[in-house]
């Protein structure tokens, strides 16, 4: 609580820089696009930085969005919901279609350089598969070959293993005050 006084929707994610505090991804994100340019968070080509956008929206309106309906099942002990679970397994079939269309892997999720899509493809992509495995019986992500072998190699990236060590962290964590299993990865 001490510390969430600082964001003004008192939730995080936030930014302190320059002794202000900035709330919402997107925003944080512009920010730092504009306040430290190097590296660049987007390509620079308008039309490979168009892309990266576009599959970052398809990720989160298409794919986490909807998979986020599974999370109270999936990871906090709500009731199984059968009907639920067939809405939005329809629902994700469509947006993995679309994610499938549009992933470069070229090394990175939206071509050559690593961007903001690969910073979304590791928070919210390991989400999806954990809930889908666990309220669906299956990852619905499993069909995007490449995925597993570029998850590993965002993870050989210093920052990427931090914030996936800091997410397990916090994962136990929530789950053993709910008393849930952990989420596997």
């Amino acid at each position: 609580p001490p510390r969430l006084a600082a964001s003004a929707a008192r939730k995080i994610p936030f930014l302190e820089d320059a002794g202000q505090v900035i709330v919402e991804s997107q925003v944080i994100v512009d920010y730092l696009e504009d306040a430290y340019p190097r590296p660049a968070l987007y390509p620079v080509e308008p039309l490979a930085r168009a892309h990266c956008r576009e599959l970052i929206a398809v990720m989160e309106l298409y794919v986490e969005l909807p998979a986020r309906r599974l999370y109270p099942q999936a990871f906090f002990g709500a009731p199984a919901n059968p009907e639920l679970c067939a809405e939005v397994g329809r629902d994700l079939e469509r947006g993995v279609r679309a994610l499938r269309a549009l992933c470069r892997f070229a090394p990175f999720i939206a071509g050559p350089e690593l961007s903001l899509a690969d910073c979304a493809a590791s928070v919210h992509l390991p989400l999806v598969s954990m809930a889908t495995r666990r309220t669906l019986g299956a990852d619905v992500l499993a069909g995007l070959q490449p995925l597993q072998a570029y998850q590993r190699r965002l993870l050989e990236r210093p920052a990427f293993a931090r914030v996936h060590a800091d997410r397990k962290v916090g994962e136990q964590a929530m789950a053993a005050r709910r008393g849930v299993p952990p989420p596997q990865a």
